[in-house]
């Protein structure tokens, strides 16, 4: 059984996501670690509860999304698995940094193991499936977990609205296709928890969320 942590960090009120279950083993999934209190509220967690981290994972690696992970490798010595699509990113987030006004944003660590579409990452008696669903980025992906039917879907998908697509390398289209053919798809109480803000369900999405009518 997967007990999922949320804990929302820096000013983009990012959420991070940690996953473990009965073996205490877990995985990290968006580390948005900023202020060294934030990362302080992490280890307290890990350290109470016993956990051992096996992977840190990114949904996609926008700047508020990889705060914390050269906090992850650090503190654990765990890099970052993402979609290769993405890993440019990594490289802009200095810049990106400097014209939002922020000090001190090093590039973050090189990414590790790369995944891709129908990926199984596992952890204790657990997995999730990868699914690639571009637009918000073009390597986002979503951890699917069909046993509990939950999905951690960063950026993609939010309660009654959609991620950005204005942003550089953003695409509407693609977006708005790979929500319906891939997460819509799934059963009505499937349980969506995503990057920003309160989770949801794939089934309230389909009744409320204007932009996935038609």
């Amino acid at each position: 059984m997967i007990t999922i942590e949320t804990l929302v960090f820096n000013q983009w009120q990012e959420n991070t996501y940690l996953l473990y279950d009965e073996t205490g083993e877990a995985v990290l999934i968006d580390c948005g670690v900023f202020y060294q209190e934030e990362g302080k509220k992490l280890v307290d967690i890990i350290d109470k509860k016993g956990l051992k981290l096996v992977h840190l994972l990114n949904t996609h690696l926008h700047i508020d999304h990889v705060f914390g992970n050269q906090f992850m490798k650090d503190q654990f010595g765990l890099i970052t698995k993402a979609h290769k699509a993405d890993e440019f990113l990594l490289a802009e987030a200095p810049n990106y940094g400097v014209r939002l006004g922020l000090e001190n944003v090093v590039e973050p660590p090189a990414m590790g193991d790369a995944i891709e579409e129908g990926d199984i990452i596992r952890f204790g008696n657990s997995e999730l499936k990868v699914l690639h669903v571009p637009g918000h980025s073009p390597g986002h992906v979503v951890f699917y977990n069909e046993a509990q039917q939950f999905v951690i879907a960063g950026d993609v998908l939010f309660r009654e609205s959609i991620g950005r697509t204005d942003l550089p390398y953003g695409n509407f289209e693609d977006l708005i296709t790979g929500i319906k053919t891939k997460l819509l798809v799934m059963d009505d109480d499937v349980k969506v928890y995503p990057g920003h803000g309160p989770s949801t369900t794939i089934g309230h999405e389909k009744k409320h969320n204007v932009f996935l009518r038609g």
